[in-house]
């Protein structure tokens, strides 16, 4: 199994943050500042703790700016960016980071999102269970804005449901994965392609795994979350 400490993770941090632009309007989404912080050093924070020590940022929407924040390293990790000239999706973003992956599988984090699962622990779940890829889920008390995930009794993904299509209590996909290089390799280069909307619902029935933790969630999409992630993280 390939450990953190020898395994790239990839942080998706290239979202031009539409929906948060009315309180955070001078910087991408990535920077937005949580508790005298940008929210991304969070996310680098958990990476650190794990012994990860190589990170691709996948940038885009002021890209500089985030290079200029964090430079080429973070605490005992080497950074590196792949930079999207065009928006090119969640899945189009990995595409272009590939040249920088030395690993299989590698880890893949949205950089929107924090969710206090134990790395480690999905790590050795995914290579337990002989998967090409593999999600963290996470229950919610409404998975309106998210959409849901159903696993049967295996774990085995074997459907998802698009966001605003149902209300209530479910499971949702909390943006963290272990994938095989050979999903990425798949991927078109140099065209806009969603992870969530094309490249996983194509996986299903081919190895795609979820795994649910009891782990917290939150995300900083919109204003309202935005205004809640600093009393969620701040657990100290």
């Amino acid at each position: 199994m390939t450990g953190p400490e020898k395994m790239t993770a990839i942080i998706l941090a290239g979202g031009m943050g539409t929906r948060l632009r009315e309180v955070v309007a001078d910087r991408p989404k990535v920077l937005a500042e949580v508790n005298g912080r940008p929210f991304l050093s969070f996310l680098l924070d958990r990476l650190a703790d794990e012994d990860f020590q190589r990170v691709v940022l996948c940038t885009g929407h002021m890209a500089q700016m985030v290079h200029d924040t964090f430079g080429d390293r973070y605490r005992d990790m080497d950074l590196l960016y792949s930079r999207e000239e065009s928006p090119l999706g969640t899945g189009g973003a990995l595409r272009l980071a590939l040249p920088l992956i030395n690993s299989d599988p590698v880890l893949v984090m949205n950089g929107d999102s924090f969710c206090d699962v134990d790395l480690g622990l999905f790590a050795r779940q995914h290579a337990a269970a002989s998967t090409i890829g593999s999600l963290v889920l996470v229950q919610v008390k409404n998975i309106a804005r998210y959409g849901a995930v159903d696993i049967d009794e295996s774990g085995r993904v074997v459907s998802f449901m698009e966001k605003g299509s149902k209300n209530g209590k479910g499971v949702i996909n909390a943006g963290i994965y272990l994938l095989a290089r050979k999903i990425i390799e798949t991927i078109h280069p140099g065209r806009t392609v969603s992870l969530e909307q094309e490249v996983f619902p194509r996986l299903i029935g081919e190895g795609l795994s979820g795994f649910l933790h009891p782990s917290r969630f939150i995300d900083i999409g919109i204003p309202s979350d935005y205004h809640a992630v600093s009393a969620f993280l701040d657990v100290d």
